[in-house]
C-alpha cells in the first residue's frame, strides 16, 4: 500500500490550531460556522442555525469553489460522493474512498491530500465509497475500505498511526464516519451479504487500541441473541452497520442502527426466529459497549430492509409534555417515534406506500402479510423494493419548524428474489437472490459462478438508484416533511427521479437537497415550494451541510462524484 501525500500550501492562520476538544462537540451550538461531526451534532439532526442565507436571498447563491477527487474506477460505486465533510475553523476536511483533503473552505484551494489507493485486483465485495471523517483535538481519523483506522495530523495529512480493525477478505469493510466520544472512536463494520458477524466498537484516540466490543450478531451460542436463530445459523449472521450514529451525553447512551441478517434475500436457514441484533437500533453504554435496550424494525428480514438510518435525536412536545425522543424513518416503509432513553415504541405509521404489513401492533412489532412472510420461493414483488422507502441518506430534523425531513421512494415496488444461497464460503457473498455470485477466495474471484438458483427465477440486479425519469405510477423520489407529533406528511416535493441525497434543514428557513436527476435544490421549510435550484451534473449522493467563514455563510453540496460550495454575492 502505497501513500502519497501532497502539501501545495500551508496553514498560516493561527485559528486553524485550535483544538476540537470533547467540550466542543459536547456543544456544537456555540459555533454554528462549524461543522464538526458527520451529522452537525450529536444529536444528528443535520440543522443549522444559521440564517444568513433564507427564504428571501436563496435564489441569489452563486457557486464559489469545486473539488473533484480523482477516481481510479466506476464500479463498486467508487466514483460517487457519498462524503460529508467537515469544517472546522475556515478548513473544509473531506475525501472518497481513495484520499482525504483538506481545503480552504472559502476558495476550495487544497492545502494537503492524503492519496490511498486499494489494490485493483482484489474482490473486495464492498461499496468502495467514504461517508465522512471525524476529529478530536487536532487529530483526523478515517476508516477505509479494506477494514485501516488512520489518525491523520489534521495540519500536514501525515499519518500518526494506522491500525488494521479486522480482516476484509473475511468480508468486511467500513465506510462510515466514524463517532468520538470523549477518548473513544466509536465505528463498526459492515459486510456486503458476505455473512460475516459485524459489531460496534471503541478505540483509543491516542493509540488506536480496542476498548470495547458490542457484537451485532451472535459469536456464541451462549449470547441468548442466538436463539433468536435457527440452529447455527447464527454464526454467519451479518448485522452490518452502514452508517454513524448518535450520542446522547445526559444519558451516556449511543445508538446505532443494523443491517439484514444473511443470508439476506432468504430466511430459510435461520427461521423461525427475530435474528437479533439485526435490523436494530441498539443503545449501548458509551463507556464500557453494553447494551441497554433494542428495537428491532423487521424481526426475521428477508427483503433486505437494513436499518442504516442515523438515529436522529430530538425533545419535542408529545401528548402534552416534554420528551426525550429518537425519530426513526426506516428502509422498510414506517416512521417510528422511540422513548431514547427506555427504548419505548411511541408511534410508528407508513411514510410511503407499503404491501408487506398491516401495521404495527402496540410494541412497534410489524403485522405481518402472510402473502410476503415467508417469502416464496422464487421471490415476490413487494413495496417497497430493496432499496426502501428511504435508505441510508441522512435525515434532518428542524427546531425551528418541528418537522422531520427525509429523501424517499414513493410508489416504488421490485422483485425480492429468492433462491438456495449455497453453502457459505468466507468472503463471498452469501446472498439467496436466486442469482448467482462470483466465486471467491483469499481476497481474489477464481473461475466460475456459486450460489446459482435453484429455480431460474431471480431478482432484478440490484442498483443503487436509477438516474432515468420516472412516472408517479412508476415510482419516484422525493423530499417529504413529516409531523412526528402525528407521524403524518405535511408536504412533499417530487422528483423526476429517485433520490439518493441527504437533507439539510436550517434556520433560514431552508431544506436543501436533491435528486439522481442532477438537481440541487432549495426548498422552503414550512412549505416544500422550490425556491432555487442548480444542475451539477449527475446524481447528488451525499448529506448537503452548511457552514460559515468570516461571517459569511455557505452551503456545500455534491453531485456526479464532485463536491460543490455555494454563496450569496459577495
Amino acid at each position: 500500500m502505497t501513500n502519497r501525500i501532497l502539501l501545495p500550501f500551508v496553514f498560516v492562520t493561527g485559528s486553524l490550531l485550535a483544538q476540537v476538544t470533547y467540550d466542543r462537540l459536547l456543544h456544537t451550538e456555540r459555533e454554528p460556522q462549524n461543522w464538526l461531526t458527520y451529522s452537525g451534532s450529536y444529536a444528528s439532526q443535520r440543522y443549522s442555525p444559521l440564517t444568513q442565507i433564507n427564504r428571501d436571498n436563496v435564489k441569489n447563491l452563486q457557486m464559489k469553489w469545486v473539488y473533484h477527487p480523482i477516481y481510479e474506477k466506476t464500479a463498486k460505486n467508487q466514483s460517487k460522493m457519498e462524503n460529508t465533510p467537515l469544517v472546522v475553523d475556515g478548513v473544509v476536511y473531506t475525501g472518497t474512498a481513495l484520499e482525504v483533503a483538506a481545503l480552504d473552505a472559502v476558495t476550495g484551494r487544497e492545502f494537503w491530500k492524503l492519496s490511498r489507493p486499494l489494490d485493483p485486483t482484489a474482490y473486495y465485495n464492498a461499496y468502495e465509497v467514504n461517508k465522512g471523517l471525524a476529529i478530536a483535538n487536532d487529530t483526523l481519523f478515517w476508516a477505509t475500505v479494506d477494514c485501516h483506522l488512520i489518525a491523520l495530523d489534521r495540519k500536514t495529512g501525515r499519518i500518526l498511526w494506522d491500525v488494521v480493525m479486522t480482516d476484509w477478505k473475511k468480508g468486511y469493510q467500513y465506510n462510515v464516519a466514524p463517532l468520538i466520544v470523549r477518548n473513544m472512536i466509536l465505528l463498526g463494520p459492515a459486510t456486503n451479504e458476505a455473512g460475516a458477524n459485524c459489531w460496534v466498537s471503541a478505540y483509543d484516540i491516542k493509540t488506536g487500541k480496542e476498548l470495547w466490543r458490542f457484537d451485532t450478531s451472535p459469536t456464541s451460542s451462549a449470547d441468548p441473541a442466538a436463539k433468536t436463530w435457527s440452529g447455527d445459523s447464527w454464526k454467519h449472521g451479518g448485522s452490518p452497520v452502514w452508517n454513524s450514529g448518535s450520542y446522547d451525553p445526559q444519558t451516556n447512551l449511543t445508538f446505532w442502527g443494523t443491517g439484514n441478517p444473511n443470508p439476506g434475500w432468504s430466511g430459510d436457514v435461520r427461521a423461525p426466529g427475530d435474528n437479533l441484533y439485526s435490523e436494530s437500533v441498539v443503545a449501548l453504554d458509551a463507556g464500557t459497549g453494553e447494551l441497554k435496550w433494542h428495537f428491532q424494525f423487521t424481526p426475521g428480514d428477508e427483503y433486505d430492509w437494513d436499518s442504516t438510518q442515523v438515529p436522529v435525536l430530538a425533545d419535542i412536545n408529545w401528548q402534552g409534555k416534554p420528551r426525550k425522543v429518537m425519530l426513526w424513518a426506516n428502509r422498510n416503509g414506517f416512521f417510528y417515534v422511540l422513548d431514547r432513553t427506555t427504548g419505548e415504541f411511541l408511534l410508528g405509521k407508513p411514510f410511503i406506500k407499503e404491501t408487506w404489513a398491516t401495521g404495527l401492533d402496540k410494541n412497534g412489532r410489524p403485522i405481518k402479510v402472510p402473502e410476503f412472510w415467508p417469502k416464496p420461493a422464487g421471490g415476490i414483488a413487494v413495496t417497497p423494493g430493496s432499496q426502501g422507502g428511504t435508505n441510508w441518506y441522512p435525515p434532518s430534523f428542524s427546531p425551528q419548524t418541528g418537522l422531520f425531513y427525509l429523501s424517499v421512494w414513493e410508489n416504488y415496488k421490485a422483485l425480492s428474489g429468492k433462491g438456495d444461497p449455497g453453502p457459505w464460503v468466507q468472503g463471498q457473498r452469501y446472498v439467496g437472490n436466486g442469482s448467482p455470485v462470483p466465486c471467491v477466495q483469499n481476497g481474489h474471484v477464481i473461475s466460475g459462478s456459486c450460489a446459482a438458483t435453484a429455480d431460474g427465477r431471480r431478482a432484478a440486479p440490484v442498483m443503487r438508484a436509477s438516474p432515468n425519469y420516472k412516472t408517479e405510477a412508476e415510482g419516484y423520489g422525493a423530499i417529504r416533511a413529516i409531523d412526528p407529533e402525528t407521524g403524518e406528511k405535511k408536504w412533499d416535493f417530487k422528483m423526476v427521479a429517485n433520490t439518493e441525497s441527504g437533507v439539510l434543514s436550517t434556520a433560514g428557513g431552508l431544506v436543501f437537497g436533491g435528486g439522481m436527476d442532477g438537481d440541487f435544490i432549495a426548498l422552503d421549510a414550512k412549505t416544500g415550494e422550490p425556491l432555487w435550484h442548480v444542475y451539477l451534473g449527475g446524481p447528488n449522493a451525499s448529506g448537503p451541510i452548511s457552514y460559515a467563514v468570516d461571517g459569511k455563510q455557505y452551503i456545500i453540496g455534491t453531485g456526479q462524484g464532485t463536491m460543490y460550495s455555494f454563496a450569496l454575492p459577495d
